[in-house]
């Protein structure tokens, strides 16, 4: 299997070299040169396996001869007997169409751990085989921070720079950070948003006098690593609802798109999904790009559904460049003009591959909050405000009749406390093993919103 650039000028590469790579040299993300197929047989076996085993199924064409089977099999064992069920990402039927996929069972109860406990296993991996070292620079707009740096806190051939937006992640999404104490391990809060952190780390990438000096990896959803393990759970919850015999919709709350591509993936690979839904809030150029075909980013508005506060997704490239004919030149010059003007016209071919699976749905606060509220008193079920809007959206959308509905949870409702209080006057509690995140001393960095700073100081404290 090999990856090539969804700009089209970077050189192709193994799946080592994407999960050591990250983001391409010419400034796009990596997808593999050509989809695997499953068959409707091969999809149908796969029921019933334990999650680590249905993993490696279906990650085991992506890695190539990077990974024997066997030990790509020892691989997903470690990584998801972290995970506090033992069905690892669990259903939960709410009425007689709706359901929850529980994504929030790893050690920082959000949908991240699910692919970055793969991805810290990976890096340790490859990296040893070349006696190699990787300075890993990521942005988090809340989970992404804390499921990488327990993924690889302590390890000895990996740090990790994280960058948050200060004031606008929640007070346990930031602990979750600063309280890890681990040598290899750096925090930094900067002024501005998501976007800008995001903006600053793949300027670290195409840094020449960062990167002649330092291996830069990423654990932002721009590594193709991630995205591949998040595939897996779009055929548990398949497998488990009558696929591949019925067709499912997939209601996704997403911000930087990482986590509905996936269900792209998916669908590419032979799993029957009728629709996509994409769930934003407010802050939606998203539902605005594949309602009107206008990706255009404005302002970021701060809401009680941090971890969706973008108006810059990265990962939507990779969909652009997937159903607008993979041509990497073209896609370059329409990307180069987005930069530049932070407007974009999609194209008819894109518009329209994207329509074939995708629709979307925009919540505002009020929708979001009435979501919390008929979970808790419809279903005794509590949900995080994410989670909350992707419900919203599944309620909303129209679908033929008999197809069931699956919203990805993406986190745990206990990151925020007080957002689920609002909507439904029941606060909920940290899990047993994160009970005394509060009582942890915190450690970090401030730093103005400005690249060079970020940059020196990368520079200064990188080993």
């Amino acid at each position: 299997m090999k990856y090539v650039s969804t700009r089209g000028s970077a050189p192709a590469l193994d799946f080592a070299g994407v999960t050591l790579a990250g983001l391409a040299s010419d400034g796009g993300l990596y997808v593999p040169e050509g989809w695997p197929q499953f068959s409707h047989e091969e999809i149908a076996v796969m029921r019933g396996l334990p999650y680590d085993e249905l993993a490696a199924r279906v990650m085991e064409p992506f890695v190539g001869d990077c990974l024997t089977p066997a030990r790509l099999r020892e691989l997903t064992a470690k990584a998801y007997g972290r995970f506090s069920h033992k069905a690892v990402t669990p259903l939960v039927q709410l009425d007689e169409r709706q359901w929850l996929l529980e994504l929030f069972h790893g050690p920082t109860l959000a949908f991240k751990d699910v692919a970055l406990q793969m991805l810290g296993l990976l890096f340790e991996e490859f990296l040893a085989r070349e006696d190699g070292k990787l300075t890993i620079v990521g942005a988090t707009s809340g989970d992404t921070g804390s499921a990488a740096i327990d993924a690889v806190a302590g390890l000895d051939r990996v740090e990790i720079f994280m960058l948050h937006p200060k004031g606008r992640v929640s007070d346990v999404q930031r602990r979750q950070m600063t309280t890890v104490r681990a040598p290899n391990v750096h925090n930094i809060a900067i002024d501005g948003s998501f976007d800008d952190a995001q903006a600053m780390v793949k300027r670290i990438f195409s840094d020449a006098d960062v990167t002649a000096k330092h291996r830069i990896g990423a654990v932002n959803s721009i590594n193709w690593a991630r995205l591949m393990a998040q595939v897996v759970y779009y055929f548990v919850a398949s497998l488990q609802l009558g696929g591949p015999e019925r067709k499912l919709a997939f209601s996704v709350p997403t911000g930087n798109f990482g986590d509905v591509f996936a269900g792209h993936v998916a669908a590419r690979m032979g799993l029957p999904i009728e629709q996509l839904v994409v769930a934003t809030n407010v802050n939606d150029i998203l539902h605005r790009a594949l309602s009107a075909g206008d990706y255009s980013a404005g302002t970021v508005t701060p809401t009680a559904a941090p971890s969706m506060d973008i108006q810059v997704s990265s990962n939507f490239e990779r969909l652009l460049f997937d159903v607008g004919g993979r041509d990497g030149a073209a896609l370059a010059e329409q990307m180069r003009g987005f930069e530049s003007t932070r407007a974009m016209q999609l194209t008819n071919a894109q518009r329209e591959g994207a329509a074939r699976l995708f629709t979307s749905l925009r919540a505002d606060e009020h929708d979001m909050a009435s979501a919390m509220r008929w979970a808790c008193e419809d279903c005794a079920q509590v949900i995080d405000p994410h989670t909350a809007i992707g419900l919203h959206a599944a309620r909303a959308v129209e679908l033929p009749v008999g197809v069931p509905v699956v919203t990805l949870a993406t986190a745990h409702p206990a990151k925020f406390p007080d957002a689920v209080e609002r909507a439904t006057g029941t606060r909920p509690s940290l899990p047993p093993r994160v009970g005394d995140l509060f009582a942890r001393e915190e450690a970090y960095t401030e730093l103005a919103g400005v690249y060079e700073a970020v940059r020196d100081h990368i520079v200064g404290h990188a080993a």
